[in-house]
């Protein structure tokens, strides 16, 4: 077992150890499924600085504390408590975040995303631009934001506006949580590993055997609900007008579109319209990187609304599940609104 300690910036939250060539990083707060403080992403961001020019370390893993998951992603209670007090709190959290999902995206030297257990939001941030992207059988995986009145951020429109048909719309919309083998359809991973096999993987890479992005034995999609659901997912989800997404979902005959329609119809009407537009828009971007810019913005224009606050106090802080969102549906947010999120 590797000695794991603290980084640069003292916290514990984030651990590293460099195992023969490989320099591993460990999230490490298992009680709250590892997710993202400003002092994790400050000190990953600087370890990866260091390994960079480090001819020690020829690769670099990403893994989460404990058995639930990677990381459930950023913590927004903090971005949510941050603003209500006024401060630039979580703005400043976005924007070191999307910098080191940047830093990852392009980093020097091939980096290792352990995708086991849950892998949600900011999670996804630092793992689905990484060189090799291992699922397991455990694995957990969304973007979950529209039901806390958000969007989907850390570029993951980058890659959901690049999967099969329609099938990242879906994923970003309803926020549903997927499998791996729906993860590697949708472009998220880009295998499935046996959970137990991980530790093996990453010692043959640590003593100096190539990073393979599909190590031998894994799976690629094998048993992907979304792909055999991609018929129905394509026909409801065309288009760039999210009341007409939602009133074909609801009017069609199989009973899982259905389920899709009532699902978005209690997201955030804002966040629904918000997202199919940022979807849009992605799939002509030419970067991660300017994704990411576009993200600052919208993370801005949403963060003023009350959607967001309102979604994460009935999500995650109250926990009653019962969110008074802004307006009624999607098909009553002002096409003007949308826009103006944009806007900077």
């Amino acid at each position: 077992m590797s000695d794991f300690a603290p980084g640069p910036t003292g916290t514990d939250e984030v651990l590293f150890a460099v195992e023969g060539s490989l320099g591993r990083v460990l999230l490490n707060r298992p009680r709250a499924i590892n997710s993202l403080t400003r002092d994790m992403v400050r000190a990953m961001s600087e370890r990866l600085v260091a390994w960079a020019d480090d001819d020690a370390v020829a690769a670099v893993s990403l893994e989460g504390a404990g058995e639930r998951g990677l990381c459930a992603g950023g913590d927004v209670r903090q971005v949510r408590e941050a603003h209500l007090a006024g401060t630039s709190g979580g703005v400043d959290f976005w924007a070191d975040e999307y910098s080191l999902d940047a830093q990852i995206a392009e980093y020097p030297k091939p980096v290792i995303a352990v995708m086991d257990g849950i892998v949600m939001g900011g999670g996804l941030g630092i793992s689905m631009f990484a060189t090799a992207r291992w699922a397991t059988e455990r694995s957990r995986i969304a973007m979950p934001e529209t039901v806390i009145g958000f969007f989907p951020d850390v570029a993951a429109t980058y890659r959901l506006s690049r999967a099969p048909g329609e099938t990242g719309t879906h994923v970003a919309l309803t926020g549903t949580t997927v499998t791996g083998a729906d993860a590697v359809h949708l472009g998220l991973a880009d295998a499935v590993v046996d959970s137990a096999r991980v530790p093996e993987l990453l010692a043959a890479v640590a003593a100096g055997g190539p990073v393979e992005p599909v190590p031998s034995g894994a799976t690629k999609g094998d048993g992907s609900a979304i792909r055999s659901a991609q018929p129905w997912i394509d026909e409801c989800y065309a288009g760039d007008d999210a009341a007409a997404v939602v009133e074909r979902l609801r009017a069609h005959p199989d009973p899982a579109a259905r389920a899709a329609g009532e699902e978005i119809s209690l997201r955030s009407p804002l966040s629904v319209a918000v997202t199919l537009e940022a979807l849009r828009r992605a799939a002509d971007a030419g970067s991660v990187r300017e994704v990411l810019a576009t993200d600052t913005v919208i993370a801005r224009g949403m963060l003023a609304r009350p959607d967001f606050s309102e979604g994460v106090r009935a999500q995650l802080v109250d926990r009653d599940r019962q969110p008074r969102w802004e307006h009624a549906s999607v098909a009553e947010v002002p096409r003007s609104q949308v826009l103006d999120v944009f806007s900077g």
